[in-house]
């Protein structure tokens, strides 16, 4: 019992730092305006392009380098879509979605069930070995604690930064942000690069450490789930992660159960994180003034200079 409540605790941290990666990048796209759906193709691209890059290089390190490029250089395509030529966010998410997808398909088709080494825990010494403890929070790889240094850094920066106020300022009225002077697109823009690596380094850690192979649909959902979360969370950085730890608890509940020795349908269990997702943003549609109140009050509406 015990020793199968320390793997679902530590499974959880492991679980949810791809979302926490994404969710968070998606959080400073968000409070700038913009409303991005293209997740789950920009998670395919970075996880396809880490493990093609980890595997012909051998280096992990290049591998997530390269992936948040990618996904960034991505980005740039929605960025240009909804920024430039006024396209609709969610129109243009999809479509930026679909065409992630079938990159991925393209670039991971050569390593296509493959596997690689995951990625090294941090020597930790003796705090490795501390009983429960060492398990739990001392015997992960660097990414998992950088996902959770990320976590107040986006507060920070969202909370007590100039920079952050401004972004706040370009998502709740680009209008008087730019009367003002700051450049709205250009905000824009660069918040919506940060969101897009941040989707593939959360796609690399998915093939990288998580689940060290390459499979087509690997991200299975992922995306969707991050968007969820960020309203969940009410666009605050320390509940959406909250929320992240939360989701990646439900996904290692099956073979939690099953470790305890109860008898459910795997297909029930495997669609948990999904049910949930859905029941958690029913639960929040019934309240929409909460929503009202927190939400950028510009998200998805395009803007130019001459509106």
């Amino acid at each position: 019992m015990l020793d199968s409540l320390v793997f679902l605790i530590a499974g959880t941290l492991a679980a949810a730092t791809p979302l926490l990666f994404a969710a968070l990048g998606e959080t400073v796209v968000e409070k700038a305006g913009v409303l991005n759906l293209s997740i789950e193709g920009m998670m395919a691209v970075g996880a396809a392009t880490a493990f093609t890059v980890a595997t012909l290089t051998g280096s992990h390190v290049s591998g997530f380098a390269i992936a948040a490029l990618a996904s960034a250089l991505l980005s740039t395509v929605f960025a240009i879509l909804v920024l430039f030529f006024l396209a609709n966010h969610v129109a243009a998410g999809l479509a930026v979605g679909i065409l992630g997808l079938g990159l991925s398909a393209l670039i991971g088709k050569n390593h296509e069930g493959q596997t690689i080494s995951p990625l090294s825990d941090l020597d930790m010494g003796w705090l490795s070995e501390l009983p429960l403890l060492g398990k739990i929070l001392f015997s992960h790889d660097p990414m998992l604690y950088l996902g959770i240094v990320m976590i107040f850094l986006v507060w920070w920066l969202l909370s007590h930064s100039k920079l952050g106020l401004i972004i706040r300022a370009v998502g709740e009225s680009p209008d008087a942000a730019s009367a003002i002077g700051y450049p709205v697109i250009l905000i824009r823009f660069l918040a919506i690069l940060f969101g897009g690596a941040m989707a593939g380094i959360g796609g690399a850690y998915l093939v990288l450490s998580y689940t060290p192979l390459w499979a087509e649909g690997l991200v299975a959902g992922r995306g969707w789930i991050v968007v969820a979360l960020v309203v969940f969370g009410m666009w605050r950085p320390l509940r959406i992660a909250l929320g992240a730890y939360l989701f990646g608890a439900v996904s290692l509940l099956e073979l939690f159960i099953q470790g305890m020795g109860f008898s459910i349908p795997s297909q029930l269990m495997s669609a948990m994180p999904y049910i949930v997702t859905i029941v958690i943003l029913v639960i929040m549609s019934r309240n929409p003034r909460l929503i009202q109140l927190n939400h950028p009050a510009s998200l998805g509406q395009s803007w130019h200079r001459n509106a």
